[in-house]
């Protein structure tokens, strides 16, 4: 099976001793940083409902993005990602062999490199998805990646023998994976939190999960989706009364 997940805000740049690898697109993030350099703070604040500072910050970020970068500037994806799913995939804890069965089986979509691999080396950046940048494909990063990200989805898919891909992405990343040129089964888990008998999403409980489910699939070595039914992690469990094949629903006592 292929896993993705999305990309984080925050970022972790500690160094790291393992060996990276280059994006397959590589040149579209040189592209798309190239023309992010080019907006003004004003207009990195509106792109992406950031602050002042954080404006600043990655507008620096983007004037600094260089065209062959070296170890000094770039850091393995999986590690330098430091949001809530990352405390859940927790992969600075992965063992060499998890972390080489990783490097074929998950992939981290973002809106800047298109599809990642963990050890990718990536750039400090942020630029979310769902961001309305506009370049000579389209107004939005949804139009600039079109059908790009299915199809790199489909050529690792038939890498590793799989036709099936657990989706535990946002839906403002996977929204960007075409449906129509996906030749892949897409299955979502769904994480709840149950309070008096009353189940609901969690947004912080349900980003950490999605990252801890990748990281039993990782651990596991799954190639069944069947297998991801036996999740346990955090206390959560499957419940088949809530769920479908293509949605297999998990809920734990509610965490306060």
């Amino acid at each position: 099976m292929l896993v993705v997940i999305s990309p984080a805000k925050r970022l972790d740049w500690a160094e790291r001793d393992v060996t990276a690898t280059e994006p397959a697109f590589q040149d579209d993030a040189i592209r798309l940083a190239k023309t992010a350099r080019n907006l003004t703070l004003g207009d990195l604040q509106k792109l992406m409902d950031i602050s002042p500072d954080l404006a600043r910050l990655n507008r620096d970020r983007f004037r600094s993005f260089v065209e062959e970068p070296d170890g000094d500037v770039t850091r393995p994806a999986a590690l330098a990602f430091a949001g809530d799913t990352y405390q859940g995939l927790e992969a600075a804890s992965l063992d060499a062999e998890e972390l080489a069965w990783a490097q074929d089986h998950l992939r981290i979509l973002s809106g800047l490199y298109g599809v990642l691999r963990p050890l990718d080396r990536i750039q400090a950046y942020r630029l979310e998805m769902g961001s309305k940048l506009k370049t000579r494909r389209g107004k939005s990063l949804y139009d600039y990646w079109r059908d790009q990200l299915s199809k790199a989805l489909n050529v690792q898919g038939e890498a590793v023998g799989s036709d099936v891909l657990v989706n535990c992405a946002s839906q403002e990343y996977f929204g960007a994976v075409a449906p129509k040129a996906l030749n892949l089964r897409v299955v979502t888990p769904v994480f709840m939190e149950d309070k008096a008998g009353a189940p609901k999403i969690v947004s912080f409980f349900a980003k950490k999960a999605r990252g801890a489910m990748a990281r039993y699939i990782i651990q596991h070595r799954l190639t069944d989706p069947e297998g991801i039914l036996e999740f346990d992690t955090g206390g959560y469990a499957y419940r088949a009364d809530l769920s479908t094949p293509e949605k297999p629903v998990f809920v734990r006592p509610y965490q306060s």
